[in-house]
């Protein structure tokens, strides 16, 4: 049999080929197959699978506060209660998705490789206003998939070292970018999440008030949206809370999270319209 990389035990001629920095390229390249969008057509639109929900961002002087529910719905059913859709994209920035589960941590991971392999190859970072165009791109390529029911919109944020604050991406599903102006919410919850934001985001926010603001909103979100999961005190399921600033990223452990939940909690029982 023919070895197909032409040369028995050698890696075949595409990773051998000085090209692009991107990896996302590379590996259309090398395994198209493994990219996200590239499922091929579906018989009919798929609607049965499990889908993230609402993730919510605020900028803050130094920085940026992401935080996203833990709540994934299959149809009317809970499909997960304790999902994580906020993560680390790298030093500088982070990433939430809604919409199809599988696809978003795909996308996620792939994004997360894409931004590692540039600057081994490249031996620098990209500018943020860069990664978020890298992620454009890479939204493009599941266009097809989203059209037959697998969309998945991510939320991109960091802290920009050039102009020394936290900047907030927003996309839709064809992949167009834009920036957002203090703060931004997506997903199935976002309508309830931007009106409380609207009303509680201040230029002169600390970070704990930041956070505050985010936690406030997405128990607003739950509590008007049925996909969106409210803080679960029963089995301390609390929102994945993540800072970025000129430090680098940070996840806030679940204790930091589940002491600002339990404020939370008890104004709302002091006050149950808000």
């Amino acid at each position: 049999m023919a070895d197909p990389a032409g040369v028995a035990g050698r890696l075949p001629s595409v990773f051998m080929t000085p090209g692009t920095s991107s990896f996302t390229e590379f590996l259309a390249m090398a395994a198209p197959e493994l990219l996200p969008g590239a499922r091929g057509s579906l018989p009919v639109a798929v609607t049965e699978v499990a889908h993230g929900t609402t993730i919510v961002a605020v900028t803050y002087p130094g920085g940026v506060i992401m935080a996203g529910d833990r709540r994934a719905t299959m149809g009317n059913v809970i499909a997960q209660r304790d999902v994580e859709k906020v993560f680390h994209a790298d030093e500088y920035s982070c990433v939430g998705y809604a919409g199809t589960a599988g696809i978003g941590a795909d996308l996620v991971r792939l994004f997360q490789v894409e931004l590692e392999h540039y600057e081994k190859i490249e031996g620098s970072t990209l500018s943020l206003h860069a990664k978020a165009n890298r992620l454009s791109f890479m939204i493009k390529n599941n266009l097809g998939m989203a059209l037959q029911g697998l969309a998945v919109v991510p939320l991109y944020a960091g802290y920009d070292l050039d102009a020394g604050r936290g900047r907030i991406f927003s996309y839709d599903i064809t992949g167009s970018r834009a920036e957002e102006s203090g703060f931004q919410a997506i997903g199935s919850g976002s309508v309830f999440a931007r009106g409380a934001l609207k009303k509680k985001v201040r230029p002169d926010l600390t970070r704990d008030g930041a956070v505050r603001v985010c936690v406030d909103a997405l128990y607003d979100a739950a509590d008007d949206d049925s996909a969106t999961g409210g803080p679960d005190l029963t089995r301390r399921i609390y929102p994945v809370v993540a800072s970025v600033t000129e430090d680098g990223f940070r996840r806030f452990a679940d204790d930091e999270v589940g002491t600002i939940v339990e404020a939370v909690v008890t104004d709302r029982m002091t006050n149950p319209g808000g």
